[in-house]
């Protein structure tokens, strides 16, 4: 038996010999999801008030009302796509709605939710980006979501949209979502996972004025911890037991 603390297991999955055994791998899903989705909320309000000239006004101790005339994005009535409705899409979503946002998902596995207008199939992914005004990666990183959001699919994004990636990098194309940021097609981006961690010093990203980055630490409160522990103990005590386990990966599937 093998447990991730964490929830996504995409390094594990990438291991032959343990995808080809019979070694049970479980992993901790579930306290990351509140954090995550809170996160996804302070990134959304970030660019949509334009913080990041906020907080760089109150360090110069510039009071510029004046510059943000105009210039914020009303929330309420926008729209939300979200890619994949597992715990954390689901928290996400959860959260949104309060904020009056007409709420949209796609699942590999599609189900209703109280928090969404529609769940569709990954079939629909296309339709789901060209509606979004937000439009939040919260997927797993598998062989189907490797480059889900290519280049041609970042080009369906309304213009003025914005991006949110809070789960893993390598399931967006940053290269054309780079692009399309300098031309300020894009409204802006919230990234918390990158294809490279850390980021590299000189990556443009860091330079961009329409982004928000966090360095993959979207789930980090203590309660994470203390509901990470938990999980273990419970499933340790299983294990010695003999009972069924919490939380059980399909190794093939990569969730």
């Amino acid at each position: 038996w093998i447990h991730c603390p964490g929830t996504g297991v995409d390094q594990l999955t990438q291991i032959p010999e343990l995808i080809q055994s019979d070694v049970t791998l479980t992993n901790s899903r579930g306290p990351h999801a509140p954090p995550m989705a809170d996160h996804v909320i302070g990134m959304m309000i970030n660019l949509a008030h334009m913080w990041k000239s906020h907080f760089e006004d109150q360090g110069n101790h510039q009071w510029n009302t004046s510059t943000y005339e105009d210039k914020f994005t009303q929330i309420e009535g926008t729209t939300m796509g979200i890619l994949s409705m597992g715990d954390i899409g689901t928290a996400v979503a959860k959260r949104a709605q309060g904020f009056g946002i007409e709420i949209y998902g796609v699942d590999k596995f599609p189900k209703p939710s109280p928090f969404t207008k529609v769940v569709w199939g990954i079939d629909k992914l296309d339709d789901l980006i060209k509606i979004s005004d937000w439009f939040v990666v919260t997927a797993p990183l598998t062989a189907d979501t490797k480059g889900i959001i290519d280049k041609r699919r970042i080009g369906l994004l309304k213009d003025g949209a914005h991006i949110i990636i809070i789960s893993r990098g390598h399931i967006v194309d940053e290269d054309a979502l780079l692009e399309e940021l300098v031309s300020g097609r894009l409204g802006g981006a919230g990234i918390d996972a990158f294809a490279q961690e850390p980021l590299p010093k000189d990556s443009p990203f860091w330079d961009l004025n329409n982004i928000v980055i966090s360095p993959h630490s979207s789930a980090y409160t203590a309660e994470l911890v203390e509901g990470r522990r938990a999980i273990f103990k419970e499933n340790l005590r299983r294990y010695l037991a003999g009972e069924p386990f919490l939380y059980i990966v399909d190794k093939k599937a990569g969730f």
